[in-house]
């Protein structure tokens, strides 16, 4: 396929460089590891087990280095770089206070959400951006999938009221279709039949995003300064919640997407990721070139595909557009589950859909670089049953008592257990370390000790979540070949205790997993209870860590400590306030009194 070029010469070879470099980098921190753990099982040789071990260690690498080195790289931007954003990111920055001529769709993808909530989050980026004076230009599409007639009846009446609201200001569109072929992706792709040639861009949302005015208008004027820009991403940062579980989560995301981001776009450059939403689509070349197809064969990997937003990105590329990141905290926020059920849904609905490229690995024309995006995608879940298998691997060996497992090189297999651990959570270490050396990032999230206790729980917390979300991955991928799926529907948002008997239905196999686990330690030798510990206590207490961190009590106490804070918490952009979040509420933030009262004027227009 004949691409058009993009970069200069001098970019070009900067970006080779730099992935030659980080190449180098992954490749031979895996070939050390696998080295160490080598030398830590050799001490009676190296045997079927051992190998196996190896085998499943090696499978489970990728991601870990992969990240570290993105962590590593994303700190020493941060920190030595001038403007860290610009350098990995060379894109012209274009004017965003200049009023255009482009014409930018916004899409709110929903499918039987709690409407109300979703229209207070367009009438704020409305009203945002009829502040800024920069309504002209502006629509929004309200892309519904709903197939509950009631919530459906209240969408229309919703959207309705919306578009009353906003006549002369910026056009409010609502469309449902009756069903939902394609999933999101098929609901983009019907509006880009129906409307996407009137548009020249379409900020895609999901139905928890928001974002403010100047975060639109600059990625609008990025988009028109730089012609060969496809796709322009977004960091996507978390809202302010009442959720105890979700705090803690987003809390260590906010501190790992940072440097991982930077490090990440700074070798990925013009083959960067998307995320499916909080992103700004280029629309003639999407219309054109990112038609997805239906996956041959038959089960829950064939059809249509679930995972839509990487296929999108390396077809894009593929048609010679760029697709980039701005690793930045701008004004880009989304809602994350409320609770651990939740959190392991939405995650099998991803595991389900990436497991999906295997069948996209030999597409023609795509970039190297976009085929190795595609595989990491799939690694990043197989990397939990071969962590599972290697876990299992061990016991096994330990209770024929073949003498292997007592043949462990101690120093070796601690050197390899700290050099994991730290390369597992380096995005967050150095990301707190950055937080820490600046006087506004650490009053933003709340002073230096809080930030330090909040990080030491944070890791705490991904401790324990670690293995219960592998036990449960690996699960689901075990009964793919039995025609076991994850359903697409909506999402829970609401922040509410889940009952005793919900949590153990769906939490048996790993409270199971971590009692077992602990049971076989104490019969073999109650010393390798110790060691073990990091990988069955998550599992054994899936079930209480559950119930207690879904309950609103609990998570209003987690926002009175103070712990997990957010700058948005701390100082509440101006922005946020008309959504009204039951966590700026708990905190006793005032609310200004803007927004439309969408339960007086809906009830107005069904009468």
């Amino acid at each position: 396929m004949d691409r058009p070029r993009v970069h200069r010469p001098d970019d070009a070879r900067r970006l080779f460089w730099r992935r030659a470099l980080f190449l180098l980098l992954v490749v031979t921190s895996m070939a050390g590891l696998t080295a160490l753990l080598t030398m830590s099982l050799a001490g009676n040789g190296i045997g079927w087990g051992e190998g196996l071990m190896i085998a499943c260690f090696v499978a489970t690498l990728p991601w870990t280095v992969i990240g570290f080195w993105n962590a590593v790289i994303g700190f020493l931007v941060m920190r030595l770089s001038r403007d860290p954003v610009e350098s990995v990111c060379p894109i012209a920055p274009g004017n965003a206070s200049r009023t255009g001529s482009a014409s930018t769709a916004i899409l709110s993808c929903i499918r039987n959400e709690d409407v109300d909530q979703v229209a207070v989050n367009l009438d704020a980026m409305a009203a945002d951006l009829h502040q800024a004076g920069r309504c002209e230009g502006f629509s929004i599409y309200v892309l519904s999938d709903t197939d509950q007639p009631e919530i459906a009846a209240r969408e229309e009446a919703v959207f309705a009221a919306l578009h009353d609201r906003w006549t002369g200001h910026i056009d409010i569109f609502y469309r449902r279709r009756s069903d939902n072929s394609g999933f999101k992706a098929g609901n983009i792709r019907d509006f880009c039949e129906r409307w996407g040639a009137g548009h020249d861009y379409a900020l895609v949302l999901d139905a928890d995003s928001f974002m403010a005015a100047p975060a639109i208008l600059d990625l609008v004027a990025r988009m028109d300064a730089n012609p060969r820009l496809g796709i322009l991403q977004t960091l996507v940062v978390g809202m302010p919640t009442v959720s105890a579980f979700a705090r803690i989560f987003q809390f260590g995301m906010r501190l790992g997407m940072r440097s991982y981001t930077l490090g990440s776009a700074w070798w990925q450059g013009e083959c960067g990721p998307y995320w499916g939403h909080n992103a700004i689509l280029r629309l003639a070349p999407f219309a054109e070139h990112c038609h997805l197809p239906e996956l041959p064969g038959k089960g829950p990997l064939a059809g249509t595909i679930l995972s839509h937003d990487q296929v999108e990105a390396v077809l894009m590329r593929r048609a010679g557009y760029e697709v980039r990141v701005i690793p930045r905290e701008t004004e880009s926020f989304e809602e994350n589950p409320p609770n651990l059920l939740e959190f392991i849904r939405r995650d099998l609905r991803w595991c389900q859909g990436n497991l999906q490229y295997l069948k996209l690995l030999r597409m023609p024309g795509l970039y190297p670089l976009s085929r190795l995006q595609l595989l990491l995608a799939i690694l990043m879940f197989t990397s939990a049953p071969a962590w599972l298998a290697f876990m299992a691997t061990g016991a096994a060996l330990a209770a024929l008592n073949s003498g292997e497992m007592v043949q462990i090189n101690a120093a070796a297999g601690l050197a390899l257990f700290a050099t994991i651990l730290t390369m597992i959570f380096a995005p967050k270490i150095v990301t707190v370390i950055d937080i820490l050396a600046r006087r506004e990032l650490r009053t933003a999230y709340g002073g230096g000790v809080r930030v330090v206790v909040s990080a030491l729980t944070e890791i705490v917390f991904s401790a324990l979540l670690a293995p219960v979300m592998a036990i449960a991955v690996s699960l689901f991928i075990a009964g793919l070949p039995f025609g076991r799926a994850i359903g697409w529907g909506a999402q829970v948002r609401e922040t509410k205790g889940l009952p005793l008997g919900l949590c153990a239905s769906k939490l048996w196999p790993q409270t199971l997993f971590g009692v077992s686990g602990i049971a076989f330690a104490a019969w073999l030798s109650p010393v390798l209870i110790w060691p073990l510990l990091p990988v069955v206590l998550g599992p054994a207490l899936a079930v209480p860590l559950c119930m207690v961190l879904s309950r609103r009590d609990v998570g209003e106490l987690a926002l009175a400590t103070r712990l997990w804070r957010l700058p948005e918490e701390t100082v509440p952009p101006t922005c946020l306030l008309p959504l009204r979040l039951p966590a700026h509420a708990s905190l006793g933030v005032s609310f200004a009194p803007v927004g439309a009262m969408f339960g007086a004027e809906v009830e107005n227009a069904e009468a």
